[in-house]
């Protein structure tokens, strides 16, 4: 891999993963204050698990039809068109259903971009390029706190504004994106059916039982995970906390440093413990919030966030490397887009509704129980873990980086 297509890869996943988080991190507390229910926000929220849906279905069309960088180029200008036009709504079913389209283009990306980093290189180097995504997401916090120094706007982040933000984001990641390397359809030509039109045919890997017990335990995380990644903005406006998108995005600084340790994990302990490593992070994430609430040590909440970046980069990114070594070339693009409807998409969208549901049942008098809600998702954390340590079996090869490396040639 050339200096180059390296530098053009990190860019993508800069912008990429900026564009989101500018907008998406603040979002619960900027319904908070259009008064907007627990429900409704969930509704709300669940535009990102939905636009999920569309990721198999995109990754199909990269795989068989289209260059993968033109696909990306073309779903963030609409993704731009959206994001702004979403700004201007304040009403539930408006701001939904403008969202919710806006998710269908933009989620896959997500599978697309990781499919497009991985085809230009080894998958041992793909957290050294995807690192550059958690630095545009810790790139959007300074941003708020740029903002709210520069036009003196304290309530910044509770306003339109970092939606709009998004929209100019990804306008200019639309544009980047045609300066990408060429990145071909492998499966050009294939004879296609029904299944491959809808996406499905990475379905073939759940005939792996250790691939269904990782697909299921990653689906189910996503509810313990949605509590932190979708109502964590909720959570810290509740306790007082201004500059939320800063605070929380502490936990991407750290991934920023963690990704670059996942792949001589995976090499030197395997698949299983590197994931499991993640899954560990996330009992120790809730298990500090329930501290901090019941202890009164807002301390803890800090530790919560500090571990954002094992959980995501061990688990989620972790994750990714395994579906890349399990998947056949022609449905690589499909199988990145399986897991991300899986478990952004999916299990995203019943965590959503799954935390909406407890933050009523344990509302009283307007105010969130948070120590029973904490209670409950370390519980749920717990369970996940001991289940994917009993079931899941270390069925990948491991392949040391520098020899991938060298089976890999540059791609100009």
């Amino acid at each position: 891999m050339s200096m180059s297509v390296r530098i053009r890869l990190s860019v993508m996943m800069f912008l990429q993963f900026m564009m989101f988080a500018v907008w998406y991190v603040p979002l619960a507390a900027y319904m908070g204050k259009l008064g907007m229910s627990g429900t409704q926000m969930a509704w709300i929220l669940s535009s990102m698990a939905l636009g999920c849906l569309a990721s198999p279905v995109i990754g199909m069309i990269a795989d068989r039809h289209f260059a993968s960088q033109k696909v990306l180029a073309v779903l963030n200008l609409l993704c731009a068109v959206l994001l702004f036009f979403a700004a201007q709504q304040t009403t539930l079913t408006v701001l939904f259903v403008t969202l919710l389209i806006a998710m269908l283009f933009y989620m896959p990306t997500w599978g697309l971009t990781s499919a497009i980093a991985m085809a230009n290189s080894s998958s041992e180097k793909f957290p050294q390029i995807r690192v550059f995504g958690s630095i545009g997401w810790v790139a959007s916090a300074i941003f708020s706190i740029v903002a709210v120094r520069l036009f003196k706007a304290e309530n910044f982040e509770v306003t339109n504004v970092p939606m709009l933000c998004g929209a100019v984001t990804s306008l200019v990641a639309a544009v980047l994106a045609l300066a990408l390397p060429n990145t071909p359809p492998p499966a050009k030509g294939q004879k296609a059916s029904i299944v491959d039109a809808l996406g499905l045919r990475s379905l073939s890997l759940m005939k792996s039982f250790n691939f269904t017990v990782f697909i299921v335990v990653a689906l189910l995380a996503m509810i313990p995970f949605a509590t932190y990644f979708n109502f964590g903005s909720a959570f810290f406006d509740s306790q007082g906390y201004s500059n939320i998108t800063a605070r929380m995005n502490l936990g991407q600084l750290g991934e920023i440093f963690f990704m670059l340790l996942i792949p001589v994990a995976i090499a030197r302990i395997g698949v299983k413990w590197s994931i499991s490593i993640g899954l560990v992070m996330l009992v120790v994430r809730y298990a500090a919030f329930l501290a901090g609430v019941a202890l009164g040590q807002p301390w803890f909440y800090y530790v919560a966030i500090g571990v954002h970046g094992l959980i995501f980069g061990f688990f989620f990114v972790g994750g990714q490397i395994y579906i890349d070594k399990k998947a056949p070339k022609e449905i690589q693009a499909q199988a990145q887009g399986f897991f991300f409807l899986a478990t952004f998409g999916i299990g995203n969208l019943i965590g959503n509704f799954a935390n909406g549901k407890l933050m009523e049942v344990y509302t009283v008098n307007d105010a969130v129980n948070w120590n029973a809600m904490w209670t409950v998702i370390t519980i749920i954390s717990a369970v996940l873990l001991a289940a994917f340590l009993v079931f899941f079996r270390d069925d990948i090869r491991r392949v040391p980086a520098a020899a991938e490396a060298e089976a890999t040639p540059d791609t100009q």
